[in-house]
């Protein structure tokens, strides 16, 4: 769908951005970082769904915490 998702920071977010220009399209905010690969699906509801491990590791930036979060993909 000329997405790329990214989340292998620090800080506690999922973004996407255009594949053609690179632009920052979306943001969703984790309770942690996510220093992991985001993966995409669509469910039998028949919608698209990002999901992303995130956890943290009692750093500074990134408290420690271990989540998996699911984000729907348009209406």
């Amino acid at each position: 769908g000329g997405l790329v998702f990214m989340a292998g920071t620090l800080d506690p977010a999922l973004r996407a951005f255009d594949v053609a220009t690179g632009q920052e399209l979306w943001r969703g905010d984790l309770p942690t970082s996510a220093r992991s690969v985001p993966m995409t699906f669509r469910g039998p509801d028949g919608k698209q769904y990002v999901v992303i491990s995130a956890g943290g590791h009692g750093l500074p930036v990134a408290p420690l915490g271990d989540s998996v979060i699911a984000f729907t993909l348009g209406p």
